[in-house]
């Protein structure tokens, strides 16, 4: 018997009291806001905090779920010889306490961006749907299945209560 393989994500959206959000600039990817996989033997808060902190320099305390989402496109990493398989990925609202802004192995920048101007510097397609349902948010957590490749496309949404 073999056990199904995910990789386990989790999203921050941090917003400071000015109504700024968190971005930071991948290596790979452009702009988003941070986040990053579960380690083996971690727990999906930890490993978000942690991922923030690396990526940003930025210290979070974690407030509310906001998004649930499997990308179960199968496609080949960057080296084009590694079979990336489905991810599930968990959206949440953070609070800034402390740090100061820094980059990372994986990050060139670090920024904080008016909440109105977000979607001018995120270009992913799938990065743009999660952080408009984050705007879009009214108390129920929100569910979409997509595929990035080869074209980014929803397969299936809705709401969680």
């Amino acid at each position: 018997m073999s056990f199904p393989t995910h990789i386990v994500s989790a999203g921050g959206f941090v917003k400071d009291s000015k109504g700024n959000i968190l971005l930071v600039k991948t290596r790979d990817g452009g702009w988003v806001y941070p986040g990053g996989q579960v380690e083996a033997g971690e727990n999906l808060l930890d490993a978000l905090i942690r991922e923030i902190k690396e990526e940003s320099g930025i210290n979070v305390e974690v407030s509310h779920l906001v998004g649930v989402y499997s990308n179960t496109g199968t496609f080949k990493w960057y080296d084009g010889v590694t079979d990336v398989p489905t991810q599930v990925i968990f959206d949440f609202v953070c609070k800034p306490v402390g740090g100061e802004l820094s980059v990372s192995e994986e990050t060139t920048d670090s920024s904080w961006v008016a909440q109105d101007r977000v979607l001018d510097f995120i270009t992913h397609p799938a990065i743009r749907s999660r952080y408009q349902a984050y705007l879009d948010f009214n108390g129920r957590v929100k569910y979409m299945e997509y595929v990035n490749y080869p074209t980014f496309t929803i397969k299936h949404q809705a709401g969680i209560t």
